[in-house]
């Protein structure tokens, strides 16, 4: 299933935690890059959409472990791991639902649509109207970040 997250600036040093947790190694620490959608506030986000493994979902949910690969010094922050995951809003897009809306507060990610059309759903609108191609990082391997 693809998953479309929008992560808060602020929350954007834990959200990459957390995604090294869930993915596969340390690469997954750069997910999360500059911010380059707001919402209705000026709140500006980074964004990241990716094809997700199906346990995905119990996964992040799940009590988080370190990744084997993580050894001292440590690369993930455990904590800031478990912030991101405490944080973490998702829902699967469908017809007649209304997808949840991203705030300062909230990792909001939704699952079952494309990356644009999933970042319009939770209220953001690209920083600069006049660029062409969206930044949602869009990844096709199957990890799971």
């Amino acid at each position: 299933m693809r998953i479309t997250a929008a992560c808060p600036e602020g929350m954007i040093r834990d959200a990459n935690d957390l995604a090294m947790v869930l993915g596969s190694g340390p690469d997954d620490g750069q997910t999360y890059t500059a911010p380059k959608w707001r919402d209705a506030d000026g709140n500006r986000y980074a964004a990241a959409s990716f094809e997700a493994r199906e346990d995905w979902l119990a996964r992040a949910q799940a009590a988080l472990a370190r990744p084997g690969w993580d050894a001292r010094p440590y690369t993930v922050s455990m904590a800031g791991a478990q912030r991101a995951q405490a944080a973490l809003v998702f829902a699967v897009s469908r017809a007649g639902v209304r997808a949840p809306q991203a705030a300062p507060a909230r990792l909001t990610a939704v699952g079952g649509t494309e990356g644009l059309a999933a970042m319009a759903a939770m209220g953001l609108a690209w920083i600069d109207e006049d660029a062409q191609a969206s930044t949602v990082t869009e990844t096709g391997d199957g990890d799971g970040r």
